[in-house]
């Protein structure tokens, strides 16, 4: 997996910037800072100004790439479920049994990650922390209409879309298989974050070895589908 991950790019909607962060030095330091900054004091702190001390620049520089700071966090997002799909690919290939690429599928998409060291100015466990603590202040504002009408939700649809089309492929007739998916997906994340900071609403803490996102995302998906 690490041999096919090292040849990824991925390339995130031109909407999101100014100037394509991946294109410089100093555009990669601002996602690796804002990621470091978002994960250390959260996105409601989170400015231009703390980012540019984070880093050593300047505002104006960091203003150069993202309009604001919502881009900044829609690209990390996005970037996130890009590199998620590159994974995905991956773990259903050339697997004939059905409900063994859903188990898959939902195991990466509910799994804690591991960095990949593919990606260099990208902490993708701190990400993913992001992710569970912050991704939905990316969409759910007034600006999501504008933003899915450019595209830039891509990469989250269609990794939907490739557990929904398996989905499909075990049970033609079960009529919410996208619904499905982004309950998981997004249950998962909620379930992770209660895990760390409201442990009373989940029943996530791993038993003997038992990941119970894991085990009840699967659960959840098998007993909904079931013929």
């Amino acid at each position: 997996m690490h041999q096919f991950l090292s040849n990824i790019q991925i390339k995130v909607n031109e909407h999101l910037y100014l100037k394509d962060p991946e294109s410089s030095a100093l555009g990669k330091r601002i996602i690796k800072g804002s990621i470091e900054l978002i994960y250390r004091i959260g996105f409601e702190s989170f400015t231009f100004k703390k980012l540019a001390t984070e880093i050593g620049s300047t505002e104006a520089s960091i203003y150069r790439y993202f309009e604001n700071k919502h881009k900044i966090l829609l690209y990390l997002t996005i970037w996130y479920w890009g590199w998620t799909e590159s994974k995905l690919v991956f773990a259903i290939t050339n697997i004939e049994d059905k409900e063994v690429q859903l188990r898959n599928a939902i195991e990466l998409l509910t799994a804690d990650v591991q960095e990949d060291g593919n990606f260099k100015h990208i902490n993708e466990q701190k990400l993913q922390k992001i992710i569970y603590a912050e991704s939905a202040k990316a969409y759910l504002n007034k600006y999501v209409d504008d933003e899915n009408k450019n595209g830039v939700f891509s990469f989250y649809k269609s990794v939907v879309q490739r557990v929904s089309d398996i989905i499909l492929e075990i049970n033609p007739t079960y009529p919410y298989p996208n619904m499905l998916v982004t309950t998981i997906i997004e249950g998962a994340h909620l379930q992770r974050f209660f895990g760390e900071h409201l442990p009373g609403l989940t029943n996530c803490s791993e038993e003997k070895g038992k990941d119970n996102v894991q085990a009840f995302s699967i659960e959840l998906a098998l007993n909904a589908i079931k013929k």
